[in-house]
């Protein structure tokens, strides 16, 4: 197999991500390109959470699909709940402590979902306990059930390594992550690997781990033997990382010459503040490089604020949000649009609005970021398609925010944050850090800190010598408040006018790139995370007879009108679709609006859940055989 989908469930507290990290970190040793997403509530301990991971001897998978080949459940609910994403052959590791469990019996089931449960038992003629949809998925749908009794097997590892019963349960979550490991063909040492990288530092936790595992593998393989048998891997890439978008942001960051973070914890934005945090020293070979200052605020209003003034003294600073945090930014970002000062928001878009679904994704806040707060300003937009691209971005921002002195806000998603995915070391002679006209000494006395006579003017920092006045009210060359007609049509427009130079100066290939070429038969527009699954419904696409073109959408202000209108004109508008997480197809709009390309077929998603491959492709030919113009995706638990 060169392709192997895995899903893990249990509850919200068991381990399950650390069985994710532990099975992506061996694959990841071994040379496999890995992506895994986790889905969990907004709920710290019980609630129903699952990891689903796909595994490439080939290339890095840039997205998911269904059905997988393994459900492993640390629970009866998640039998329950992930049956149906099961395909025909493959195999469910279940408990068999639970057989005998109800549907019923599951308190923390939502009812909608119970209902849903019920009904897909009905369908396929089961009975209400795990014992019955077993038998049933065996009968009918050749799955292999490989049935463990959890208990069993932590009595034995208590006993083994000396530990008290109710400590071994801590141990409970390692004991999935054997399964399905031994269902494969490949080295348990690169599970050690893992381990060791997960635990290094408590080696008794490392050492009970371990005698788990090589047991559990031994016994499954000893059953079942290893049907889940992994080509080599044949990426060619010598070193991998394996990063969350979260991770991959902060380092970039990093890179990029941070020197403050302010946050409020929010999720998911705070593991990246989290990320730098760690590294608050940096150092290498003892050597130091300096120091980043991460500092945890009591709200948002103090975080883009804080970052505001650390901006104004020179450093590179940023702040990391969701939506319900920048809700709050909004009054500091126009702040920052009035005064000109070189700030980066990172932002995390998660379902909406109000606290909506705080641990589920969504691309609902692209007009938000465009047109939040009052009156008009130039800022910076750039949306990252993958993890690569989301640490070089991280760099481009603060880049831009201070060539040009404008705020950026580089927009993410929950999918590409909670995401882990293999990337191949980044290509540092791409990096390149531009400061633009700040200046660290500028002499003493007044300065005029708002020259008319250029767009982007000389920025003597806080400390530079020169005195400096910032105001948020509007105000004239020197930083005085004024309200004079004339001297605020010349203030509006010296700021406007970044805008036309930042269009004249970055590349429109840059801004957005076409995948494919305009000779195909179809055209795929979107942005953001979406990226990785239009490319890999693409390959689908066209085993079936369909060719077809990406165009990732990538900078949003300034919007490469131009280019993204030679595009578009070049295919026939009833095959131009567009495809995003949001019910308005707020994209669309935008191209709409900067362009006049009037969009006509869409692929929209706002459950909250990813896009998935397969839905992908249907819906593509759905609508490019004519069934419908408007497909509106809902696949995931």
């Amino acid at each position: 197999m060169d392709d192997v989908l895995l899903l893990i469930g249990g509850s919200q507290g068991s381990g399950v991500e650390t069985s994710s990290l532990i099975l992506t970190s061996a694959m990841a040793r071994l040379g496999y390109g890995v992506l895994s997403n986790r889905e969990y509530y907004s709920n710290i301990v019980g609630r129903h959470s699952y990891i689903h991971v796909r595994v490439s001897s080939t290339k890095i998978p840039g997205a998911l699909t269904y059905p997988v080949h393994v459900v492993a459940a640390l629970d009866a609910e998640s039998v329950f709940f992930h049956f149906d994403d099961l395909a025909r052959g493959g195999y469910l590791v279940y408990d068999t402590g639970v057989s005998k469990t109800r549907l019923r019996q599951i308190s923390s089931m939502e009812p909608e979902t119970r209902a849903r449960v019920e009904f897909n038992l009905k369908r396929i003629n089961s009975g209400d306990t795990v014992e019955d949809l077993v038998k049933t998925l065996e009968s009918s749908y050749n799955v292999k059930a490989v049935g463990l009794s959890y208990n069993s097997i932590l009595d034995v590892i208590a006993s083994k390594t000396g530990i008290a019963r109710a400590e071994a349960h801590r141990f409970r979550s390692s004991i999935v992550v054997g399964a399905v490991w031994g269902l494969t063909n490949l080295d348990v040492s690169a599970l050690h690997y893992a381990v060791d990288r997960r635990f290094g530092r408590r080696p008794k936790l490392a050492e009970i781990n371990k005698v788990l595992l090589e047991g559990v593998v031994e016994d499954v393989r000893s059953s079942y033997g290893t049907p889940l048998r992994l080509d080599k891997p044949s990426i060619g890439l010598r070193e991998l990382l394996l990063v969350s978008g979260n991770d991959a942001v902060a380092m970039g960051k990093i890179v990029g010459g941070l020197r403050y973070q302010a946050y409020y914890p929010i999720t998911p934005a705070t593991d990246e503040s989290v990320f730098h945090e760690t590294f608050e020293r940096l150092e290498v070979e003892g050597e130091s490089l300096g120091s980043i200052v991460v500092v945890q605020t009591e709200d948002e209003i103090a975080a883009i604020n804080s970052a505001i003034g650390a901006a104004l003294a020179g450093v590179r600073a940023a702040t990391s949000t969701s939506g319900p945090g920048f809700s709050l930014m909004v009054e500091g970002l126009g702040w920052a649009g009035m005064d000109e000062v070189p700030v980066v928001i990172t932002y995390y878009q998660r379902g909406g609005p109000s606290t909506g679904m705080p641990t589920r994704g969504s691309q609902a806040d692209l007009l938000f970021s465009l047109f939040a707060s009052h009156g008009e300003f130039p800022r910076a937009v750039i949306a990252s398609g993958d993890h690569l691209e989301a640490f070089y971005d991280a760099i481009w921002a603060f880049n831009i925010a201070e060539k040009y002195q404008v705020p950026v806000i580089h927009l993410l998603d929950k999918f590409l944050a909670n995401m882990h995915k293999t990337i191949p070391i980044p290509d540092f002679s791409k990096v390149k850090i531009e400061r633009g006209a700040t200046l660290f000494e500028a002499g003493n006395g007044a300065w005029r800190r708002f020259d008319k006579s250029t767009p982007i003017s000389p920025r003597p920092v806080i400390g530079s010598g020169a005195i400096t006045w910032y105001t948020g009210d509007e105000h004239n060359e020197w930083g005085h408040i004024t309200e004079d007609a004339v001297n605020r049509l010349e203030m509006y427009e010296k700021r406007w006018r970044k805008l036309e130079i930042m269009d004249s100066e970055i590349p429109e290939d840059e801004r957005a790139i076409l995948y494919g070429d305009r000779s195909s038969d179809f055209l795929l527009v979107g942005w953001g995370s979406v990226k990785g699954v239009a490319l890999e419904a693409l390959e689908v696409l066209e085993r079936k007879g369909y060719k077809g073109s990406f165009l990732q959408l990538k900078v949003f202000q300034p919007f490469p009108s131009r280019l993204a209108s030679k595009i578009l004109s070049s295919f026939d508008p009833e095959r131009v679709i567009d495809i995003e997480s949001n019910i308005m197809g707020q994209a669309a709009a935008l191209v709409t609006m900067n362009t006049g390309f009037v969009f006509r077929k869409y692929i929209l998603k706002y459950t909250g859940r990813p896009m998935y491959v397969m839905e992908v492709a249907e819906a593509v030919i759905d609508i490019l055989e004519g069934r419908r113009s408007r497909v509106v995706l809902s696949y995931g638990k």
